[in-house]
């Protein structure tokens, strides 16, 4: 998990190093990006499912992993991007989700 947080915080240190935006511009180029990634996941999904009759079957269910992959290490950089304590404020969120959705019983 070390690893996962070093990587991203370079990259977000790397990409604001060339980027003179102001900090709300830097968001919110970066959240076109990951809507970018999320566009290409659907693109994969389209392509390992064959339903473009155009392009047929041009993307496997390998691409669509990749792809998601590129959504979550994207949204990753955006949060470290935003400031603060990246790893922390994922942690606790991630905490406060599977307190809700996997350790409560169902009703």
């Amino acid at each position: 998990m070390e690893q996962i947080w070093q990587t991203v915080n370079s990259l977000a240190i790397r990409l604001d190093s060339h980027d003179d935006r102001s900090d709300e511009q830097r968001w919110t180029v970066q959240a076109l990006k990951l809507q970018e990634e999320a566009g290409e996941v659907a693109e994969a999904v389209i392509g390992a499912l064959g339903v473009n009759p155009r392009k047929g079957f041009s993307h496997d269910w390998d691409d669509v992993r990749r792809e998601t992959c590129d959504v979550a290490l994207s949204a990753l950089v955006m949060l470290a991007r935003m400031g603060g304590d990246a790893r922390s404020f994922f942690e606790d969120h991630l905490r406060s989700v599977a307190a809700r959705d996997i350790e409560e019983p169902a009703q």
